[in-house]
């Protein structure tokens, strides 16, 4: 049976873990970690319920720079709050000349030990 440090989200079935795929990498439990603050609602989580960034709740907001100044601090709060271990080196938030209603996300992190500076992106808008 192989070793593991936590079950991977979304669970998917995998013949070579057991019965679901693992993270097996402390960087992949972090970002998967990150991943839960940043989307969880707060509200969401019954036995927690002021759990969660809720980035989703911004996602048919008009984008201007009041919003950008909302995100960046509900995702500084969160990682101060929820992932003290994670040194937070960045945040960039940018607006897609496209399609108004998008905003491209890049967060960038350092671990604790040598794992050197780690990267999340993600689009919040239209095409999610």
């Amino acid at each position: 049976m192989a070793k593991g440090i936590s079950p991977a989200l979304p669970l998917l079935l995998d013949n070579i873990d057991g019965p679901y795929r693992l993270n097996k990498e402390l960087p992949e439990l972090i970002k998967q970690n990150f991943k839960m603050v940043l989307f969880t609602v707060p509200g969401e989580m019954i036995m927690n319920p002021t759990f969660g960034v809720g980035l989703s709740r911004y996602i048919f907001e008009s984008v201007d720079s009041s919003l950008i100044e909302n995100i960046l601090g509900d995702i500084k709060e969160g990682v101060e709050k929820y992932l003290p271990y994670i040194g937070l080196e960045n945040v960039i938030v940018t607006p897609s000349e496209e399609d108004l209603q998008r905003l491209d996300i890049t967060i960038q992190y350092l671990i604790p030990g040598n794992f050197g500076m780690q990267q999340l992106s993600f689009v919040l808008g239209s095409g999610n």
